[in-house]
């Protein structure tokens, strides 16, 4: 690697020492590396890339940001050399059908996109539920609104969780608890099931595909879409989902975002969570948390504060399950509010997306 690094360097003119350089590179992580072509791309286009970026990311490219803040020119350089030689390397242009969708998007909007694509996009494409990635939510949920509950939940577990959610949004009310109930029981699909979603998808698209028995579904994969589903449409389709069945309604609740998952926020996040929240309810809540998430509400304090509200939680005493529950319950969902808001960002909604 350090012979890399001293490769690339200039001759030596009576400049800096090559040997310091190249030191000075080895010595480089990939996140410090990917920070120092960001931080050449210029704030607009580097706050273009950053937003595409999970919160994890962030914080671990800022900190490395700032670690190279005072790099040399001459180490600048050979950071960027090496990967415009990577670039060539390059035996043809990457990105295809994946690339073209989010360029599309990303210049003229999610609608405008996909009236685009649906009329450009190659026959190879059109085959089973492939076409369904080209398609934005309202259209799918148009597309499938009158078949069975079943063909419901199936399409619903193809997709991405949160297109799955707004998928999930455009159905009627009285279809949602039903259609979620059964993504959660789903484990896998039968050829004659894939045959009936198959038929939809060619009285659509006149498409075709193999048939096999694919596993979908799951308690967890209904649990991760509704995580993406809006705050105030969740309520009312866990209501629902209860009244059909309850075991299924505790079992999909109990892995979705938990209490537990607000330790993996941001700061700024917490701070905006706790300016919503009474101190009150968040004292009754932290009761019996654990360490780590106690400390992420204390330590986003000043000191006055976090010495005031500790000797109050701890003056409250013991308190019920029942109670530190709720207290919970009701943080969640103003936490989910201000996600639906974009206000913060709440880490466990999907996969690692906050």
């Amino acid at each position: 690697m350090a012979e890399a690094a001293q490769s690339a360097l200039p001759a030596d003119t009576g400049g800096p020492d090559p040997e310091q350089i190249a030191a000075e590179v080895t010595a480089l992580s990939n996140t410090q590396r990917a920070a120092v072509m960001l931080m050449l791309l210029g704030e607009e286009e580097a706050a273009s890339v950053i937003r595409h970026l999970a919160p994890k990311e962030v914080q671990h490219l800022s900190a490395a940001m700032i670690s190279v803040a005072d790099l040399s020119q001459e180490a600048v350089s050979v950071v960027l050399d090496g990967f415009i030689g990577t670039i060539k390397k390059q035996t043809n242009i990457g990105g295809g059908i994946d690339y073209l969708e989010n360029v599309l998007r990303n210049a003229i909007g999610e609608d405008k996109a996909s009236s685009v694509l649906s009329r450009i996009m190659p026959a190879s494409a059109n085959r089973g539920l492939e076409v369904l990635q080209w398609m934005d939510a309202r259209s799918i949920s148009e597309m499938i609104a009158n078949e069975h509950p079943q063909i419901i939940a199936i399409v619903l577990s193809f997709l991405d969780y949160d297109v799955a959610a707004d998928v999930l949004r455009f159905l009627p009310e009285n279809l949602r608890a039903e259609a979620i109930a059964r993504v959660a029981s789903l484990e896998t699909i039968q050829p004659t099931a894939m045959q009936e979603l198959e038929t939809i998808m060619r009285k659509q698209f006149s498409s075709n595909s193999s048939l096999k028995s694919s596993s979908v579904g799951g308690v967890k994969a209904a649990a991760k879409i509704m995580n993406y589903v809006k705050s105030e449409v969740e309520q009312g389709l866990m209501s629902r989902l209860t009244s059909r069945d309850a075991d299924l309604a505790q079992r999909i609740q109990d892995n979705m975002i938990a209490f537990e998952n607000l330790s993996g926020c941001d700061n700024r996040s917490i701070q905006t969570l706790m300016r919503a929240v009474p101190s009150d309810l968040l004292m009754v809540a932290l009761k019996g948390a654990d360490d780590i998430l106690k400390d992420k509400f204390l330590l986003n304090m000043s000191q006055r504060a976090r010495e005031m509200f500790v000797d109050e939680m701890e003056g409250k005493g013991p308190m019920r399950l029942s109670e530190v529950e709720e207290a919970r319950k009701q943080i969640l969902r103003t936490a989910r509010k201000l996600s639906d808001a974009g206000e913060m960002m709440l880490s466990g909604r999907g996969a690692d997306y906050v």
